[in-house]
């Protein structure tokens, strides 16, 4: 547990700021599940792609663990983009 209360994790304002728009437009158009959708990735991408050498320290090897979280986290993201546009059609 003390892990994750010394980690500290490092996102650019430039990201912060494109996911603000991204998320303000997409609510402004009522997408509301697309807005959610691109939350989603943006915590996906900043907690285990940008910080990847925080989590997994550095000359470790990467274990299976981060890529199997990473594989389904995308096949999330797909399974909601086809059920977002399945939705949309009927």
């Amino acid at each position: 547990m003390e892990f994750f209360y010394a980690t500290e994790l490092s996102v650019p304002m430039s990201q912060m700021v494109l996911l603000l728009i991204c998320t303000t437009v997409a609510l402004l158009f009522g997408r509301i599940k697309l807005a959610l959708l691109v939350n989603y990735l943006f915590a996906l991408f900043w907690g285990f792609i940008l910080n990847r050498d925080v989590l997994i320290g550095s000359g470790q090897s990467v274990s299976h663990f981060i890529y199997t979280y990473i594989l389904f986290g995308l096949a999330v993201v797909f399974l909601a983009a086809v059920g977002f546009l399945i939705h949309r059609n009927q």
